[in-house]
């Protein structure tokens, strides 16, 4: 049984940073590229980051480029997402997903396990 579990959100000003941490069990997490992804009330789902296996590669959305870094510890089978210089429409629920695929992709429908998610809030 796959499970991605998410945690370390929370709520932080503007400005402020969160690290958001995902620990993967049930699958052979270093043959995955995994992706964060985030909902924000009434939107649509999407895409934040991604992370091929091996970590070689990353893609950013336009949005966060340059403030969010996604980075993987296959050892622990584990990815992360450190969000820096946070802002209000940061605010969102997070979620981690997995994808058997070697190039990250951006599309949600394309990843096969997902997390419940986890609470991102940022105070102006």
């Amino acid at each position: 049984q796959v499970q991605l579990v998410e945690s370390g959100g929370g709520s932080v000003q503007a400005g402020g940073s969160l690290r958001l941490s995902c620990a993967a069990s049930g699958l052979t997490f270093s043959s995955y590229s995994m992706g964060w992804f985030r909902q924000a009330p009434g939107k649509e789902r999407e895409f934040v980051a991604a992370i091929n296996w091996g970590g070689g590669t990353t893609y950013y959305a336009d949005s966060v480029k340059g403030r969010f870094t996604i980075s993987r510890d296959d050892a622990k089978n584990t990815v992360y997402l450190q969000m820096n210089s946070l802002k209000p429409e940061d605010t969102a629920v997070y979620y981690c997903a997995a994808d058997y695929t070697f190039v990250p992709r951006t599309e949600a429908y394309r990843y096969d396990y997902w997390g419940q998610g986890t609470q991102v809030t940022v105070s102006s």
